[in-house]
């Protein structure tokens, strides 16, 4: 890093350069610099929807983009997701009076017996990145806990997260129990976790398996477009 670089003052830019600028410092995990970016945007009379989608989702989706291509890897894009979070902590409560638009809800959370949760706190951070609102239900949940956070949230999507080969057939138990409740079909659910498969995941009857977090949001978005599509039609 040279020491032009260092001194670098966010808000002498212009915010065609400020923009790009925030996708490099998203990259880097820079989360200071990122509260800073949102705050001269909003300064500069910026719609919170508009940081999000421009300066942060844009980010995101860099850091998904080479994540999945093997460019980065999960220690950074635990960072890079940390910076967007600080972003979006400034932003959330803008963004819910001036009412933006939401992707989506998903509950996640990693199932009874599991204590891994790097996989989904990256899909979590992922998924926030995109536009969607996370709940997330942490580690070692029994069917109980989903089936509460689905009635409390109603969500539009379930995440259930697994990454040892003793607690992937505890995914089955959960939905088998939405089926006999007659709420399986009210959901989308998306399965992940290292020891899983596209087999696996048609098995136990959820909607997709995704291979790892930039997967699960490209998953996430086309399974939302196309329940409204549905939905316009019907």
């Amino acid at each position: 890093m040279s020491d032009e670089e260092d001194d670098l003052i966010l808000s002498e830019l212009p915010d065609e350069e400020l923009v790009p600028q925030m996708h490099d410092d998203l990259y880097d995990g820079l989360k200071e610099e990122i509260e800073e970016g949102v705050n001269i945007l909003l300064e500069r009379g910026w719609e919170p929807y508009r940081i999000l989608t421009e300066a942060l989702v844009a980010g995101m989706t860099i850091v998904g983009r080479d994540f999945r291509d093997g460019i980065l890897f999960v220690p950074e894009v635990l960072l890079a997701a940390n910076a967007m979070k600080a972003g979006m902590a400034i932003l959330k409560p803008l963004l819910a009076e001036t009412g933006a638009p939401k992707m989506g809800k998903m509950v996640i959370g990693t199932v009874k017996g599991d204590i891994h949760d790097i996989g989904k706190n990256l899909v979590s951070m992922m998924m926030e990145g995109a536009g969607f609102e996370v709940v997330d239900l942490g580690i070692n949940n029994p069917v109980e806990e989903y089936l509460e956070a689905l009635e409390r949230e109603q969500p539009d999507i379930l995440g259930m997260s697994a990454l040892l080969t003793t607690t992937m057939p505890y995914m089955k138990v959960v939905i088998d129990t939405m089926k006999e409740q007659g709420i399986r079909d009210d959901y989308i659910v998306l399965v992940g976790g290292a020891p899983l498969n596209e087999e696996f995941g048609q098995a136990i009857g959820a909607d997709g398996y995704c291979r790892d977090a930039a997967v699960a949001v490209d998953m996430a978005k086309e399974f939302i477009q196309r329940r409204h599509n549905q939905r316009a039609v019907g």
